[in-house]
């Protein structure tokens, strides 16, 4: 509207000089008649504001065309950014792979993925080679049966851990991008890109400085960075991560992986739930489908008929609280040939009160109400039934852990004595 505002004085000053041309012309005719001693003088002037009425018009189709191809431009440029990008632009796992995107700190660019709702960003290779120092053994942070993590830094101070997945898991690669880039759950690990450099694969993922849970528990420190309120706040975070899935995620998401080594730890000790590698949709039917999980956390049902469902999750979520508690593994060796389940181990003193407090981690031991104990323990032994329709919801198992985490720790529990600086992390 400026533009042609602009425009309407040079219309009509056009307009005006061709009106006063027309004017002069007029007159000249009748001079001429009236003197024709003048008439080869104005002829000649005659033809002069001809051609200046010409020039004028020529000026001003320019312009006009000018401001109506610049008004165009504009208008399919708005209408462009108001239809969004087009599918082609899109793009699918395959068409990605040969793109690269500088992704750190403030510059993150993101591309689309295989689905409209989700965005991800790709990550170069040299980007990641040059933030892990090569892929240096000193930037291990962990190694998991789906790839080695290795800790990375770009530039800015700006950090992350970067996962080098196995060469023969394609389909858990593409099953990981495609879940996590479409998740914003706070308990569940962002993921911030990816790299396919020839055969390669690259996850790059949000850093937990304290690493997992299972090397928290199991490593070094044997659980002694873990006090029994940190234990509870772990526990309600994976059970919120795994009610979202459950019970908000569109569809219905199973994880079929739950165990305390995909379960990460930020530097204030928060929980996340990582590697959906093996995440399917709830009710989804997969005839080619292979059995999948880990010794310990897999429940009866899915080894016995394959029979998969959220509740498969709940058994898994039962044995890493069986490990919160007891600080064993779910799976122990007994000698070369033997191994004797967590569950089958700690079932008959988990049921005996009196039995109860000689299983627990010594590094949290006496240092519980044991009425809240015993709570924890009731809901460990729902969540490990054999038969599926025993088990608790998740949601009903998040409302029963929930009245025992201090409100500092983010639970509604009010404790009269201050809680220790050491459970705030």
């Amino acid at each position: 509207m400026n533009l042609l505002l602009l425009f309407f004085p040079i219309l009509m000053l056009t307009l005006s000089l061709s009106s006063s041309n027309l004017h002069a012309s007029n007159a000249n005719a009748n001079a001429q008649a009236q003197s024709p001693g003048i008439q080869e003088a104005r002829v000649v002037h005659h033809q002069n504001l001809n051609k200046r009425i010409l020039v004028a018009l020529i000026v001003s189709c320019v312009l006009l065309g000018g401001i109506f191809l610049f008004l165009s431009c504009v208008w399919f440029g708005r209408h462009k950014i108001l239809r969004g990008p087009s599918r082609k632009s899109e793009g699918t796992m395959e068409a990605a792979k040969g793109e690269t995107l500088n992704p750190v700190s403030a510059k993150l660019n993101y591309s689309k993925m295989t689905d409209k709702k989700s965005s991800v960003a790709i990550f170069d290779f040299q980007l990641l080679e040059a933030a892990t120092n090569s892929f240096c053994k000193s930037n291990i942070m962990g190694e998991s049966g789906s790839g080695i993590v290795y800790r990375a830094r770009f530039e800015e101070h700006f950090k992350a851990a970067v996962k080098i997945a196995d060469s023969d898991a394609d389909r858990e690669f593409e099953n990981e991008v495609s879940w996590l880039s479409k998740m914003r759950h706070q308990n569940i690990i962002k993921l911030l890109g990816y790299c396919i450099h020839g055969e390669s694969r690259f996850l790059v993922y949000e850093l937990m400085e304290n690493g997992s849970l299972e090397t928290q528990l199991h490593g070094p420190n044997r659980g002694s960075s873990l006090t029994w309120f940190l234990r509870l706040r772990i526990a309600v975070d994976v059970a919120r991560a795994l009610e979202y899935l459950h019970e908000h995620s569109n569809p219905p998401v199973v994880h079929r992986d739950v165990k305390s080594s995909n379960v990460l730890l930020d530097s204030n000790f928060n929980a996340k739930l990582s590697d959906f590698g093996l995440a399917i949709g709830s009710g989804m039917q997969h005839k080619n489908m292979k059995m999948s999980g880990t010794l310990g956390y897999v429940a009866p049902e899915y080894i016995s008929h394959g029979k998969l469902t959220d509740k498969s999750d709940v058994y898994a979520f039962g044995v890493v609280l069986l490990e919160l508690l007891t600080g064993r593994k779910p799976m122990e060796n007994m000698s070369s040939n033997e191994y004797q389940s967590l569950i089958s181990w700690a079932m008959p003193q988990l049921t005996d009160r009196s039995k109860l407090p000689s299983i627990l981690d010594p590094a949290i031991r006496n240092t519980m109400d044991l009425k809240h104990l015993y709570q924890v323990a009731a809901v460990a032994v729902l969540c490990v039934q054999s038969e599926p329709s025993y088990r608790p919801l998740i949601t009903d198992v998040l409302h029963s852990l929930i009245p025992l985490v201090p409100v500092e720790l983010g639970g509604s529990l009010r404790v009269t004595e201050p809680v220790h600086s050491e459970d705030l992390h």
